[in-house]
C-alpha cells in the first residue's frame, strides 16, 4: 500500500449539496427553502427556545443562585480520622505529603481544609489552607502545630 492509494472508507465522505445552481442540480429556484414564509427568508426561523409566543422553559424555571468572581472555592476535605491513621507521630502534614498518603488528589493540593472529625492520637503540625475550630482545637490539645497556608490562585 502507497500513500497515494489511501482512500475514505466508502460513504464516509459525501458532496455538499449545491443550491440556488438552476433546475438541472434539484436545488433550483427556491433552494430548498419552499414558497415564501419565515423559513424562506433571510435570517428567518425562530430563535432557539421559542414555543410560539408561550413563556419559554429557561423562563418560567426558578434562577438559583450566584456564584461572584468564577466561582465558590472547592477545598479537598480531610479529617482527622484518616490524619491519625496515615501519619506517624511530629509528622509534618502538607498538602503534598497529603497526596503521597493518598489522602487527596493531585489536583487538590491548591486548598485543603481538615475537618474535626474523629480524634487524633499523638501530635502533628498540620499545614493547610483552612482548618475548622474543632480540628484546631483537637490537633492543639494533642500537643500539635496548626499552619495556615495562603491559597494558590488559579489561572483560569
Amino acid at each position: 500500500m502507497r500513500l497515494d492509494e489511501l482512500r475514505p472508507a466508502p460513504g464516509a465522505t459525501t458532496r455538499r449539496k449545491k443550491i440556488g445552481r438552476g433546475p438541472g442540480s434539484g436545488h433550483g429556484k427556491t433552494s430548498g427553502k419552499g414558497h415564501k414564509g419565515q423559513g424562506a427568508r433571510s435570517g428567518g426561523r425562530k430563535a432557539g427556545g421559542f414555543e410560539g409566543g408561550q413563556m419559554p422553559l429557561y423562563r418560567r424555571l426558578p434562577k438559583r443562585g450566584f456564584l461572584p468572581y468564577g466561582g465558590k472555592a472547592e477545598y479537598a476535605i480531610v479529617n482527622l480520622r484518616s490524619l491519625g491513621a496515615a501519619f506517624a507521630a511530629n509528622a509534618v502534614v502538607d498538602p503534598d505529603a497529603l497526596v503521597e498518603a493518598g489522602l487527596i488528589k493531585r489536583a487538590g493540593r491548591s486548598r485543603v481544609k481538615v475537618l474535626g472529625d474523629g480524634e487524633l492520637a499523638h501530635a502533628l503540625t498540620v499545614k493547610a489552607h483552612a482548618v475548622s475550630a474543632s480540628a484546631r482545637a483537637k490537633i492543639e490539645a494533642t500537643g500539635g502545630r496548626v499552619e495556615l497556608l495562603a491559597a494558590q490562585v488559579s489561572a483560569s
